[in-house]
């Protein structure tokens, strides 16, 4: 087991254990945010048929050549094709069908003039346009033909995934399957949100910040609940969630009398792959796997921002990565920040910061106090500055990275001009 390592090495060994998890089948329509476990192939071809893009008159383009607003064309209206339905005959030179938007265009006609540039007289109508051919016209196979390949595997479903799924016939599609993630907490200081908080007891509310992050992540999760700080207790804690494809335990992985989680999970067949991440908040981090095929497990510090930053850049790529993701790191932007910062050389800094757009700036400010216990410093952040590891101050006006939490942030007041 190593101890002590960088952040881009604990990285390496995350995402070499991260694998996608195997696919399942799920209807179509709850398929939102899953990733594509197959290669979608057209059995349509859509539109099936030539049809109509507006409400106007089918029509021949060679029976307008020279019509106009001062020289309007009149053709005889010899039938009416709804959408759904289909043309009586073919039809012939010097003839109009009325036709409506999505209807099929009826034999021997080639364009559609729209009813703002007609004059219906009766049984006939006058055309005060000379149209190109093909003119609003859908043509057969514009969207998609036969046997095309429409949705490559790896494919992130959003609506209109959905939409070309439902256009296919598809009612079923395969995706990987989500990650199950069981989640310990552990101490005899933590009660459940509706315990009694008194005799210096606080509310264990790692276990719900962390089932958030994992559902954010496309996870299902399991409460395993609160472990007292025994060898023993904890055990049967943890025991309960070996069957989960992750194993995220914030019980504690410090050196301390009641720490006991890695001596437990070692106990359980554990087989460490490091301890410790130079890095603050987060040092004491734990990771491993339970045998040679069993749970995954991320021993994570008890501290609240220590467990939830940690979570952000160790369990959720790779929460990810089981889900199918190939892109599974947030978004990282350049920002300019606004006051300076000193720390000791030898730990990645990961620094909780309010975002403000100045122009074509962004600006990053400190949210505060940044103690590992004040959750209240990640609910005001919406991003991370990254303080490298050897440097010991940065300066207001420094131009600094920022990975950003929230992405309401990009979200703007003003709709697209």
């Amino acid at each position: 087991m190593k101890t002590g390592i960088s952040v881009e090495e604990a990285r390496r060994f995350v995402l070499e254990a991260a694998t996608p998890l195997p696919a399942e089948i799920v209807p179509a329509a709850k398929a939102l945010g899953r990733v594509l476990a197959e290669s979608v192939h057209s059995g349509r071809t859509l539109p099936p048929a030539d049809c109509s893009a507006m409400d106007g008159y089918a029509v021949r383009a060679e029976d307008l050549a020279g019509a106009s607003e001062d020289a309007p064309r009149g053709l005889p209206v010899v039938f009416e094709v709804a959408a759904g339905g289909c043309g009586e005959r073919a039809l012939r030179p010097g003839e109009a069908a009325r036709i409506f938007t999505g209807a099929p265009v009826p034999s021997g006609a080639d364009t559609v003039v729209r009813q703002e540039d007609t004059d219906p007289e009766g049984e006939r109508v006058g055309i005060r346009i000379a149209p190109p051919r093909g003119q609003h016209v859908r043509a057969a196979g514009e969207a998609v033909r036969r046997g095309d390949l429409v949705l490559q595997p790896g494919t992130r479903i959003g609506p209109a995934e959905i939409g070309m799924l439902a256009s296919l016939g598809r009612t079923l599609v395969h995706v990987h399957r989500r990650p199950r993630v069981a989640i310990a907490s552990g101490g005899d200081e933590l009660v459940e949100p509706d315990g009694d908080p008194s005799g210096g007891r606080i509310v264990s509310s790692n276990s719900y910040s962390l089932a958030a992050q994992c559902e954010e992540a496309g996870a299902t999760t399991s409460n395993l609940g609160i472990a007292r700080d025994t060898r023993e207790d904890l055990a049967r804690t943890l025991r309960a969630g070996l069957s989960a494809d992750l194993l995220v335990s914030s019980a504690g992985v410090s050196v301390g009398d009641h720490d006991h989680v890695r001596p437990v999970l070692e106990e359980l067949g554990g087989q460490m792959r490091f301890w410790g991440v130079q890095m603050k908040p987060g040092y004491p981090l734990a990771f491993g796997r339970i045998g040679e095929r069993g749970a995954w497990v991320f021993g994570l510090p008890g501290n609240p921002v220590s467990a939830m930053v940690t979570f952000e850049q160790f369990v959720r790529p790779v929460l990810l990565r089981m889900g199918g993701h190939e892109a599974c790191f947030r978004p990282v932007v350049s920002a300019v920040l606004a006051e300076p910062l000193i720390k000791k050389a030898g730990r990645q800094h990961f620094v909780r910061v309010h975002l403000k757009r100045d122009g074509e700036q962004i600006l990053a400010t400190s949210t505060g106090d940044q103690g590992s216990g004040v959750l209240r410093s990640m609910s005001l952040a919406q991003g991370l500055l990254v303080f490298p590891a050897a440097a010991t101050k940065l300066a207001a006006g420094d131009v600094v990275r920022v990975q950003v939490l929230d992405e309401a942030f990009f979200w703007t007041r003003e709709p697209l001009a």
